[in-house]
C-alpha cells in the first residue's frame, strides 16, 4: 500500500502545473546564459546557438581529418612517404568551404550588431553614472526645472542587512524602474574612472567613460528584477557595485514616477 500511495503522490506531482522560475541572476554552476528578457539578450542568445553548430561541425571534422591522417600516415603503414606537390581541387573546397561559412556567419552578426545602436524614438529616458563604487540615476523627462528631475544613488546592500531570500553582492538599496513593452535610452557614462554598466539578462554592456556619454536602446518584453555589475575593473571595490533593474508594467511605472516626483 506504501509504495502504492507513494506512485499515487508522484503521478499527482508530474501532472500537476509547474511554473517555470526565470533565471534572471546568476546561479551557483551556472553554464548556460540567462534567460534573455530583451529582444537583443534574445537575438544574441540565437547567434551563439548558431554558431555553435558550425563550431561543433568544423571541429568534428578537423579531429576526424586528424585522426585519418595520423593513421594511414605512420610509418608503420607507409615506410616510405609520398610526396604531393599540388591539389588544384582540394586547395579550392579549403578556401571556399570556410568563405561560405564565414557569409553564413557575417549575415545575421552584421544585422545583430546594428540593432544593437539603433536606437527608436524612445518613450524614456535615464542617465547612469558611475561612481566608485555605486551607481547614480537621472530620470530627466519628468523634470519641471534644472533641478526638479528624479535623482537617485544606488549602493549594494552589505551582507549584514540583507534580508532572506535577497542575493549576496547583488542586491542594491535603490532599483532601477522601468516600465516593460516601452522603447527606452540608457545614457550612460562616469564621474570618476571606467566603468561598465552591464545586465546580462537586458543584453546590455556598455562602458561609462568619463567626460563621454554613451547611449544604449532598450525593449525589456516582460515583467521582472533583473541583476547586473559593472563589468570593468574601476579599483578595490569593483565587485561591489552592482545593478538591480525592476521592470513593471506602465501603470506601476507611472505611479513610481508620481511617488517619486512628490518626495522631490
Amino acid at each position: 500500500m506504501a509504495l502504492y500511495f507513494n506512485l499515487l503522490v508522484l503521478a499527482s506531482l508530474m501532472s500537476a502545473p509547474v511554473s517555470k522560475a526565470r533565471m534572471d541572476a546568476p546561479e551557483p554552476w551556472q553554464m548556460g546564459f540567462q534567460d534573455p528578457a530583451t529582444p537583443i539578450a534574445q537575438g544574441i542568445m540565437d547567434l551563439h546557438h548558431d554558431l555553435m553548430v558550425f563550431i561543433i561541425a568544423v571541429a568534428v571534422f578537423v579531429t576526424w581529418i586528424l585522426g585519418r591522417t595520423l593513421s594511414h600516415f605512420r610509418a608503420s603503414n607507409n615506410p616510405l612517404p609520398q610526396k604531393i606537390l599540388h591539389g588544384t581541387a582540394i586547395e579550392i573546397i579549403w578556401t571556399v568551404t570556410p568563405s561560405l561559412i564565414l557569409i553564413a556567419i557575417a549575415v545575421p552578426s552584421f544585422a545583430l550588431l546594428y540593432s544593437l545602436d539603433e536606437v527608436v524614438d524612445p518613450a524614456v529616458t535615464i542617465k547612469a553614472i558611475g561612481h566608485q563604487w555605486y551607481w547614480t540615476y537621472e530620470y530627466s523627462d519628468y523634470a519641471q526645472s534644472d533641478e526638479g528631475s528624479i535623482q537617485f544613488d544606488s549602493y549594494m546592500i552589505p551582507d549584514d542587512e540583507l534580508e532572506l531570500g535577497q542575493l549576496r553582492l547583488l542586491e542594491v538599496d535603490n532599483r532601477v524602474v522601468l516600465p516593460v513593452n516601452t522603447h527606452i535610452r540608457v545614457v550612460i557614462t562616469a564621474a570618476d574612472v571606467l566603468h561598465s554598466w552591464a545586465v546580462p539578462s537586458l543584453g546590455v554592456k556598455c562602458d561609462a567613460v568619463p567626460g563621454r556619454l554613451n547611449q544604449v536602446p532598450l525593449y525589456i518584453a516582460r515583467e521582472g528584477v533583473f541583476y547586473g555589475q559593472c563589468s570593468e575593473l574601476c579599483g578595490v571595490n569593483h565587485g561591489f557595485m552592482p545593478i538591480v533593474v525592476e521592470a513593471v508594467p506602465l501603470e506601476n511605472y507611472v505611479d513610481w514616477v508620481a511617488e517619486r516626483i512628490e518626495d522631490i
